[in-house]
């Protein structure tokens, strides 16, 4: 009886050394997956969101040496009936207005401050159609390439017969469920995937399921954002960091060095990944209301930019239009678009009066009925009060 109780204990004690030497060795990969469990928590949000290179794996995107390009302090405007109200319901974390390229109010709320870099989510994809305007431009790939062309490692998954100009409509067909309540999700699926340390690439390939054909249907499908990135490094043999840096970021002058998530090969998290100050988020949304122009350089080609904000998707009449990775709000007139992420971050462009508006937010009901709409009709009371 002894010896048996002797032999259990040693083997408790094994176990237990086991366990402590996995975690030890898997600490890291922990760390990541129980922040993603707890990314949207109510008490961490705000925090996660302007320091995500805590627990991710990250890339740098190098900004170069030269000055920032100018946003000169314009007069400061008083904001219309309901803004602070606003600021408060929606929890916004940064927002920077902009006047014919000044800034004519800018704050930082819930603890934050302007050199925060935080998480763009979907507004990374403009910065990714930004970047693939001049890579067409140049000859590199286009439109009409099908994807397994330059991204072989898609061949006889779901993207298999998909264009490059499909995928950057949102009318891939692919299956891709985007639920961010549901933990069992495609896109809470992938988050995980990065947080361990997977591949993107290999998550890709392995979705295998259509709905429709491609260039037909238009549905909201994150995944085929990370298919661009891809199809844009095969083309290249250049990563996307490098490729923004050169192409975007350099010649935007930028503020601070942005950096994207990467998963456990390198791989740049393009569809949702990206980070930066809100300043340069509002020299995105300056340098398209100029048509592709910022301080008097060209960066993106005008025609693209045009293209871009064009709503050419098949979206549903009625419902908010779709170009080139850019939104354009249900009911805009011409020259009015925006970039959109998750949990209530904006670049909103109103061409017409000039004004651009960039929002950081921590908003975990950005889903709720009615939202998204009051915030459209926020930034159109700001612009008819500037």
């Amino acid at each position: 009886m002894r010896s048996l109780l002797r032999w259990s204990l040693r083997l408790l004690v094994a176990l237990a050394l086991a366990a402590l030497v996995v975690g030890l060795w898997n600490r890291e990969e922990i760390a990541r997956l129980w922040t993603v469990n707890t990314l949207f928590d109510e008490g961490r949000i705000v925090e996660n969101f302007s320091a995500m290179d805590r627990a991710f794996l990250t890339t740098p995107v190098p900004r170069g040496d030269g000055p920032p390009a100018p946003l000169p302090r314009g007069t400061q405007a008083e904001m219309p009936e309901g803004f602070e109200d606003w600021l408060a319901s929606r929890a916004v974390t940064g927002i920077v207005v902009l006047k014919d390229g000044a800034i004519v109010h800018e704050s930082y709320h819930l603890g934050t401050d302007r050199d925060d870099r935080r998480v763009s989510w979907s507004i990374a994809k403009s910065f990714l159609s930004a970047l693939l305007g001049v890579l067409v431009e140049q000859g590199r790939l286009a439109l009409e390439d099908p994807v397994t062309r330059h991204a072989p490692l898609l061949v006889g998954s779901a993207y298999d017969g998909a264009r490059l100009i499909d995928v950057l409509r949102m009318t891939s067909g692919v299956v891709f469920d985007e639920d961010y309540l549901d933990p069992n999700s495609d896109i809470n699926r992938m988050g995980r995937i990065l947080a361990l340390g997977g591949s993107m690439d290999g998550f890709a390939a392995n979705l295998e399921e259509t709905f429709a054909p491609p260039g037909e249907t238009w549905r909201y499908v994150s995944i085929d954002t990370h298919v661009i990135g891809m199809v844009i490094r095969g083309a290249t043999g250049r990563s996307i960091p490098e490729l923004l840096s050169d192409h975007i970021v350099r010649p935007m002058g930028l503020e601070a060095r942005p950096y994207y998530l990467t998963d456990g090969e390198g791989t740049a998290f393009v569809l949702g990944g990206l980070a930066m100050t809100t300043r340069d988020y509002a020299r995105l949304g300056l340098m398209f209301a100029q048509d592709g122009r910022l301080d008097g350089r060209r960066i993106v080609p005008k025609d693209w930019v045009r293209a871009a904000t064009a709503p050419t998707a098949p979206t549903a009449p009625g419902r908010p239009g779709y170009g080139f990775q850019w939104w354009i709000p249900a009911g805009a007139e011409a020259g009015e678009f925006m970039a959109r992420g998750v949990y209530g971050q904006y670049v909103w462009v109103h061409r017409p009066s000039g004004v651009v508006i960039a929002v950081n937010a921590a908003d975990r009901d950005f889903r709720a009925p009615g939202v998204h709409a009051g915030n459209i009709e926020m930034f159109r009371k700001i612009a008819a009060a500037l």
